[in-house]
């Protein structure tokens, strides 16, 4: 029997029913078959080997394709586990999923550890092995055989996993003489990893859960070529002189203190100053774009969470109740800010003619994250999310969603935000419980993002199951000035909140309807969003942005008093100065606001004194010049000005 390979590019082509992908992929060029590292079938990602019964929609993955990278590295995280079981014979192995950069495997090495002078062995054997050429082989396994398996290795951590399956969906990989239970998909063989680098050994509890045993996690990431390994470690050399938690303390912009408590940033003065600006900036484009503001407390009534669902959600990942005095009286840390919009709409009747009514909150909010899961400023559990809630007629949804999107690109255009894609994030269609909601709402809301992107003209792609509880939403995902991918702005469609929290208006036709309700933050978390800026402008920040603009360099104590009548009549033009008053050689002042990524630095001694000028230098580009003061807040001026010209 004939099926039929509907391709990418339109064109279908008629194989006998069973061919592989690898196969089609031979069919079309011997140069494309060597580069196939997995296929998607139907949407579907499988291995290429892995027969094709009936007519389907191709597409062949290779390194491009961000699912063909994670099949590799899932595949990789399987050679790094037969690598380790050479080493270490009694070694239990837990999970070995591929993540954004690379993979990991948790194991439990027992009495034995792994440091860092035992990476170079292992990296070795891992090559070793690649060379076999060996390939990934599934095979299919009833629950008894499987759980018989683990037993006899004596792997608790296999046979929890197991447990949870259900007989007739459990698959085991072999590669050489390495066996996993793993549902795929996998690189046909071990031949396609020729570099590969151990990144890290870090400790993780067994499936995230503190009261578990510790467990060993190795990090690692494999290429099909050593250049484009030496290419990462590059870039990784790149990340650690831009890392947002080293150039934070240098510029004194954040702090943390295990007395305040884990994951609880302190903004310091600078850092404040930024936050401030960056708001200011976010407030004065949603004022024209129609947004009132609004203030809720930091903490709800644990009720307002059960109604709106994220206590059965997240509830036990949170924070724990706070009991009053008030006998079965509870509160919670507020988790999300929704809920109190949604009681704020409550508050007076509404009617068509009051929508879109567009509710906007820089609202601080706490999550308990796991304590080895936090990282500076990108995860920490109390941040402030710029968050808007839309409430909207369902004929205006689409016409909103829109005018987010243009809000979104306005900022990272303002930013410098200019290499991104988006992300539409389904429902997962094979696990319907994760949700809530009726289908027919969520087909409304999943329809209307798809038409908005599409007719915006975004580079975007569709993932299924990386949907909200509530909603269906669309992610940008920017790719920051050294290549790393940050997921920052998000917008949602929710029909259910407003249902869970009965809220109306008043139709033309005079009868009471449910609103729509969008989610909105841009910045995502002004915390993430100052790590990522940090981290993507290595700390030089957009002029008309930065905390200090200029720094004032008397190059003696007596050029004081001329110093402070610079820095006076620079604040009075709205320049942001200050003034270092240090006993310190000139130079030694220039290095140190080098350091601090001050954009100017201000030179004055007796000819400047005399003059009534300035001798300026620009970070990162040295001596622009003497020039008059006026001179020099016309040239400030200029480079703001041109700055957000063509924003």
């Amino acid at each position: 029997m004939d099926i039929e390979i509907k391709l990418p590019d339109g064109s279908a082509r008629h194989y006998p029913a069973g061919i592989s992908s690898l196969d089609v992929a031979r069919d079309i060029s011997e140069g494309l078959a060597r580069n196939v590292l997995a296929a998607k079938v139907n949407g579907k990602v499988v291995d290429a080997t892995r027969p094709i019964g009936a007519d389907a929609e191709l597409q062949l993955l290779t390194w491009q394709d961000e699912d063909g990278k994670a099949t590799m590295w899932h595949s990789s995280a399987h050679l790094l586990a037969e690598a380790l079981q050479h080493f270490y014979p009694d070694i239990k192995f837990a999970i070995g999923p591929p993540i954004e950069n690379g993979f990991y495997y948790d194991v439990d090495l027992g009495e034995e550890s792994i440091s860092e002078k035992d990476v170079d062995k292992i990296e070795a054997k891992v090559l070793e092995l690649a060379r076999e050429k060996n390939p990934y082989i599934r095979h299919e396994i009833s629950k008894a055989d499987a759980l018989d398996y683990y037993r006899k290795k004596e792997d608790p951590y296999k046979l929890e996993l197991i447990e949870d399956l259900e007989d007739g969906q459990i698959t085991f990989y072999e590669q050489g003489g390495f066996t996993d239970l793993c549902r795929g998909p996998h690189i046909p063989d071990t031949s396609f990893v020729k570099a590969v680098k151990i990144t890290g050994i870090a400790g993780a509890y067994w499936r995230g859960d503190e009261n578990n045993k510790q467990l060993t996690r190795i990090y690692g990431i494999s290429f099909p070529k050593q250049k484009e390994l030496k290419e990462y470690l590059h870039m990784l050399e790149e990340a650690q002189k831009r890392d947002h938690r080293r150039l934070g303390k240098e510029m004194g912009l954040f702090t943390f203190s295990s007395k305040v408590g884990m994951g609880l940033p302190l903004w310091l003065p600078k850092g404040a100053m930024l936050r401030e600006r960056l708001e200011a900036f976010l407030r004065q484009a949603q004022k024209k774009a129609g947004y009132l503001p609004v203030i809720s407390p930091h903490i709800g009534s644990k009720s307002l969470y059960v109604t709106s669902g994220h206590y059965a959600k997240y509830g036990k990942d949170s924070f724990q109740p706070i009991h009053t005095p008030h006998e079965g009286e509870e509160y919670l840390l507020k988790p999300m800010n929704c809920p109190h919009h949604c009681e704020m709409y409550k508050a007076e009747p509404r009617s068509y003619r009051d929508l879109p009514l567009r509710f906007a909150e820089f609202g601080t909010v706490y999550r308990y994250e796991q304590s080895g899961e936090l990282h500076g400023l990108t995860r920490v559990r109390g941040f402030t999310q710029d968050d808007a809630h839309i409430f909207c007629t369902p004929e205006q949804v689409k016409d909103e969603f829109k005018k987010v999107i243009a809000l979104v690109l306005y900022i990272f255009k303002t930013l410098s935000f200019e290499n991104f894609v988006t992300q539409v994030s389904l429902r997962d269609p094979d696990n319907p419980e994760k949700y809530i909601g009726s289908d027919e709402n969520w087909n409304k809301a999943e329809k209307a993002i798809l038409e908005a992107v599409q007719e915006e003209g975004l580079d975007y792609v569709v993932e299924e199951g990386e949907a909200a509880f509530y909603g269906p939403k669309l992610d940008f995902m920017v790719r920051d000035a050294i290549g790393r991918k940050w997921q920052l702005g998000t917008i949602q469609v929710d029909y259910n909140l407003p249902e869970r929290f009965e809220l109306e208006y008043v139709g033309q036709d005079n009868q009471r309807h449910r609103p729509v309700m969008i989610h909105r933050a841009p910045f995502g978390s002004m915390e993430r969003f100052v790590a990522v800026l940090i981290e993507h402008c290595a700390g030089k920040f957009p002029l008309w942005l930065s905390p200090d603009q200029v720094k004032i360099l008397p190059v003696s104590e007596k050029y004081h008093i001329y110093a402070e009548e610079v820095s006076n009549e620079l604040n009075n033009c709205d320049i942001r100065a200050l003034i270092d008053e240090r006993n310190e050689k000139v130079g030694r002042k220039i290095r140190d606001a080098e350091v601090e990524k001050i954009p100017y630095m201000l030179i004055v001694g007796e000819n400047e004194a005399n003059e009534g000028s300035v001798s300026v230098r620009k970070q990162g580009q040295g001596d622009l010049g003497s020039m008059k003061l006026e001179e020099f807040v016309s040239h400030f001026n200029e480079e703001i000005e041109s700055l957000l010209a063509n924003v």
